[in-house]
C-alpha cells in the first residue's frame, strides 16, 4: 500500500474546471511497460489521483497567471511522475527537499490547498507571510524543506538532514531534488562527495528535463547520462523512466527501504522533459516542435490513466467523479484565499522575525579560576558546550585526529567519538549547508572556518541560507561558524583577512567578535546556546598571545553587551578584537584617563546604548578597526553617532583602519599596513581638535 492516504473531498459541483480537464486526450501515447508487481488496485488509484491535481491545479493556475491574479508560475506539467512517486514511496516524516516545479510533492503530503493559494498570492496564509513566493518556503509539519533560488546549498542541506538521522538512528532517507542544470554547481559536487564519504542515506533525485531555463543539455554536460557522474563519487545510481509512475514508486519504494537498512546514498536520474517554459512568460520557443510532440506522447497520466482503463481499473465514471472532487476541492480552497485580506506590513513584526527569539539565561562565572591563553579558553567553552548539548556537533577540516590546525578540538575526538567530532571535506559550501540541515532536524552546530578567509568559498549557504530562513519560514538555524581571522602573523593575503563587515551587513546573522580569553569562553557559550546563526570571530594574533584568569566551570555572556574597558572624560575610542589590544598599549604609553575605550566585543546586535551615552559624555569619537575603512563597520558607528549624537560632538569622528591593500607577507609591509600604525597621530590630532 502507499505510506500515506491521499483526502480527496465530497463535492456535488460541476464547473468550468472539469471542462477544461476533460477537454483533451494526448493525440497519440506511449505505451509504457507498467509493471504493478504485488500492487493492489486502491494503490494504482491513489497514484493517479495524486497525479490528477496537481495536473488540475495547475491547469487553474495557468488561467490565473492570464487574468493577473497570480505574479508567476513554474509549471510542472509532464513531470508529475516523479514528484508523485518518490513523495509516496517514502514515509510521511521522511524529509523532502523538492524543486519549484514539484507541486505533487506539496499535494501528496497533503498540505492544505488554501494555504497553499494563499502562499502563491503572498497572504498571511501561506508559509513565509508574503515574504517569499511560490515554492520558496519549507514546513516542519509537513517535513518538507522548499528550495531557494541559488539551487545547489539544498543538497548539502539534504546532507545535513540525512546526518541528523543518522545520529538518532532513526532508519531514515530523506530525499532531494534538483534539475539537469542545478548538477553543474559546484554545491551540487561538494554535497555528493560529502554524501558519500560520510555513507548518508539520501535519495540525490535529478530531474533531467531537457533545458535549463533554455540551454539545452547538450551544453550542460558531456557524459552521456548524469547517473554517469556518481561513479566519481562512488556512489551507487540509477536511471528511471520519470513519465513512468510505477517505475518511479517502486523502484524508489525499494531503494528507499534498502537505504533505511543500509544506509548510503543513491544518484537517481529521471528522464523527463519540461512541456512549458522554465517559468510561464519564457514560454517553448527554443524547443524544437517534434521534441515537444515526442514528449507530449510521453504524457505521464494520460498514459497511465489508458493503462488503468485498459486493465479496468478506471472507469470513465471513475474520472468524471475524481474530477469533480478536485475541482470543488480547488474552486473552494480558492475561493477562502481570495477572500484573505492582503497582508500588511509591520515593522515590529518584520524585525522581531529575523531571528528566533531567545531569552539569554544567565549562568554566571564562580570564582575559581585559572590562567588562560584565548586559544585555551575557546577550546574550554567549546568543550564544556559539547558536554552539555548532546545534541551539539562540530565539523571542520582535520578538526578530529589532528585537533584543528590550532589545535582548538585537540583531544575531543577521544572524548565525544567520531560521530560529533567530524572530519570534512575541503568543501566550506556543503558543510555551511549541512549545518543548516542538521538544525532542522534538531541539532546544534559549530563549524570551524579552517581560516576565516575561506568563508568565501561557504559565502552563499551563510548569506542566502542560514540568514533567511527564519525570516522566510520560521525555520531557525542553529548553527555557529568560528572564524579564526585577522593579520599580524605573517600569513599573507588570503590567511590574514578580517572580514565582519561582510556578515554584519546581512540581516539575520549575529557576529561575536572577541577580545580576551574570559569574553571569549563566555560568549562562545551563548552563540551555541543562541538557537540562530552566529559568525564568532577569533583573532590568530591573539591566540598564544593573550592570558587572562578564566572561570574553570561553564558560564556564559549576553551577546549585544560592549564592555568599557576604561572610563574617560574627553575621547571614547571605540574597537573590538585586536584594535583592543593596540588601543591598551596607545593609553598605556600615554598615563592618561581622557580616553574611554569601549570593546565592542559584539558587532551585531551592536550596543548602540553604551556607545550613545559615552559619545555624549566625552564629545569625542575614534573608532578603530583592522578592517580596510570603506564599507567597515567603523564608517556605519560613525553614521550611526553623528545621526544620533550630532548636537554632542565636539569634533569630527576620526576612523582609523588599515591600509586599502589585499594583507600583506612581508613584516615590513604588514606593519606598515595595519591600522595601529596610524593610531598614535590620529589619537592626538583629535586630543588637540
Amino acid at each position: 500500500m502507499l505510506k500515506s492516504d491521499c483526502n480527496t473531498g465530497n463535492f456535488s459541483t460541476f464547473d468550468f474546471l472539469l471542462q477544461q480537464s476533460m477537454a483533451s486526450k494526448a493525440s497519440a501515447s506511449i505505451h509504457f511497460d507498467y509493471d504493478r508487481k504485488d500492487l493492489d488496485d486502491n494503490t494504482l488509484i491513489s497514484l493517479y489521483k495524486r497525479m490528477l491535481k496537481p495536473r488540475m491545479i495547475e491547469e487553474k493556475m495557468l488561467i490565473l497567471l492570464r487574468q493577473g491574479k497570480i505574479s508567476k508560475w513554474f509549471s510542472g506539467i509532464g513531470q508529475e511522475a516523479i514528484a508523485v512517486g518518490v513523495t509516496s514511496a517514502l514515509l510521511k516524516d521522511e524529509y523532502i527537499l523538492p524543486m519549484h516545479r514539484n507541486l505533487g510533492v506539496f499535494t501528496t503530503r497533503e498540505i492544505p490547498l488554501n494555504r497553499l493559494f494563499s502562499q502563491w498570492q503572498g497572504k498571511a496564509n501561506g508559509f513565509t507571510k508574503g515574504r517569499d513566493r511560490s515554492f520558496h518556503f519549507g514546513t516542519q509539519e509537513f517535513k518538507i524543506v522548499g528550495m531557494i533560488s541559488h539551487l545547489g546549498p539544498q543538497f548539502g542541506v539534504a546532507d545535513g538532514i540525512a546526518l541528523g538521522n543518522l545520529l538518532k538512528k532513526n532508519s531514515q532517507v530523506c530525499a532531494v531534488f534538483t534539475g539537469e542544470g542545478g548538477t553543474s554547481e559546484g554545491d551540487i559536487h561538494e554535497a555528493l562527495n560529502v554524501a558519500s564519504v560520510w555513507q548518508l542515506p539520501v535519495l540525490f533525485c535529478i530531474e533531467n528535463n531537457g533545458y535549463g531555463l533554455s540551454t539545452p543539455t547538450s551544453e550542460q554536460y558531456k557524459c552521456e547520462d548524469l547517473a554517469d557522474r556518481a561513479k566519481g563519487y562512488g556512489m551507487e545510481s540509477h536511471i528511471i523512466e520519470g513519465n513512468n509512475v510505477l517505475e518511479v514508486y517502486t523502484k524508489i519504494s525499494s531503494l528507499a527501504e534498502s537505504m533505511r537498512e543500509n544506509p548510503r546514498p543513491v544518484f537517481i536520474e529521471f528522464k523527463t522533459f519540461r512541456m512549458r517554459g522554465h517559468e510561464e512568460a519564457s514560454g517553448t520557443k527554443y524547443v524544437p516542435q517534434e521534441l515537444l510532440d515526442e514528449w507530449g506522447a510521453k504524457d505521464p497520466l494520460e498514459n497511465y490513466a489508458e493503462f488503468l482503463r485498459n486493465h479496468n481499473i478506471l472507469t470513465e465514471e471513475d474520472e468524471v467523479e475524481f474530477k469533480k472532487e478536485i475541482v470543488h476541492e480547488i474552486n473552494d480552497n480558492l475561493e477562502l484565499a481570495f477572500n484573505e485580506s492582503p497582508i500588511e506590513s509591520d515593522v515590529t513584526t518584520e524585525i522581531a522575525d529575523v531571528f528566533k527569539h531567545h531569552s539569554h539565561q544567565e549562568v554566571s562565572p564562580i570564582n575559581e579560576t585559572k590562567e588562560l591563553r584565548f586559544v585555551d579558553a575557546i577550546s574550554e567553552g567549546l568543550r564544556q558546550s559539547m558536554e552539555r548539548n548532546d545534541n551539539l556537533v562540530i565539523l571542520g577540516q582535520d578538526i578530529a585526529e589532528y585537533g584543528g590546525v590550532f589545535k582548538i578540538t585537540d583531544g575531543f575526538l577521544d572524548q565525544f567519538g567520531r560521530e560529533r567530532v567530524r572530519n570534512t571535506p575541503i568543501c566550506e559550501s556543503a558543510i555551511v549547508s549541512a549545518c543548516m540541515g542538521l538544525s532542522i532536524n534538531g541539532f546544534k552546530s559549530v563549524m570551524e572556518m579552517q581560516f576565516g578567509d575561506f568563508v568565501t568559498s561557504g559565502f552563499n549557504p551563510i548569506v542566502n541560507y542560514l540568514a533567511k530562513s527564519h525570516y522566510r519560514w520560521d525555520q531557525n538555524a542553529d548553527v555557529v561558524i568560528r572564524m579564526p581571522c585577522g593579520a599580524g602573523v605573517g600569513a599573507g593575503p588570503f590567511h590574514s583577512q578580517t572580514n565582519e563587515a561582510w556578515f554584519t551587513h546581512t540581516p539575520g546573522l549575529k557576529v561575536i567578535y572577541p577580545a580576551f580569553p574570559f569574553d571569549a569562553k563566555g560568549l562562545l557559550a551563548s552563540a551555541i546556546e543562541d538557537p540562530n546563526p552566529v559568525m564568532f570571530f577569533e583573532h590568530k594574533a591573539l591566540y598564544r598571545s593573550i592570558r587572562q584568569e578564566v572561570p574553570t566551570e561553564y558560564y556564559n555572556l549576553p551577546i549585544g553587551k560592549a564592555a568599557v574597558i576604561s572610563a574617560g572624560n574627553e575621547i571614547t575610542l571605540i574597537t573590538y578584537g585586536a584594535g583592543v589590544h593596540w588601543a591598551m598599549k596607545e593609553l598605556e604609553e600615554r598615563d592618561t584617563n581622557a580616553v574611554e575605550l569601549i570593546d565592542l566585543r559584539t558587532l551585531s546586535p551592536l550596543d548602540t546604548e553604551t556607545i550613545f551615552t559615552s559619545v555624549r559624555k566625552t564629545g569625542k569619537v575614534l573608532v578603530l578597526t583592522e578592517d580596510s575603512m570603506f564599507g567597515s563597520i567603523a564608517s556605519d558607528i560613525s553614521a550611526m553617532i553623528t545621526e544620533n549624537c550630532f548636537e554632542s560632538l565636539d569634533a569630527p569622528i576620526k576612523r582609523v583602519a588599515s591600509l586599502e591593500t589585499p594583507v600583506p607577507f612581508a613584516q615590513n609591509l604588514e606593519k606598515n599596513y595595519l591600522a595601529n600604525n596610524t593610531l598614535t597621530e590620529t589619537l592626538d590630532e583629535l586630543l588637540n581638535f
